[in-house]
């Protein structure tokens, strides 16, 4: 058995950061692409588009810097805030997942979720 558990942030109750929006910007910036980014997480351009875009709308800060032309097309890659953002989100999320397994534990001990 497994337990799972889900967080984000929001402003005026809209999202703006969660472990899936930062995997895309963490994305964005390993791949130097949006599209790229998308592929990796197996989603259409636009939806990734489209979800930097509400961030960065609800954040009130640009998180990812695009170029245009060149014989390469386009790039992108995270803005030292959208970097914060990232490294912001990580840090508050770390050990959560441990524990929340630790307080199911507690909380279903001599329980059939053992």
């Amino acid at each position: 058995m497994q337990i799972k558990a889900n967080f984000w942030v929001e402003k005026d109750g809209k999202v703006v950061l969660s472990r899936w929006r930062v995997a895309l910007l963490q994305a964005v910036d390993d791949t130097g692409s949006i599209s790229a980014a998308a592929e990796r997480l197996n989603i259409p351009y636009r939806r990734a588009w489209d979800r930097i875009h509400e961030c960065e709308e609800r954040l009130g800060v640009k998180l990812i810097d695009t170029q245009t032309g060149g014989l390469g097309g386009g790039g992108a890659q995270l803005t030292q805030e959208g970097a914060e953002y990232v490294r912001r989100f990580r840090a508050f999320s770390v050990g959560l997942d441990e524990l929340i397994r630790n307080r199911f534990r507690e909380a279903f001990e001599g329980t059939h979720f053992e």
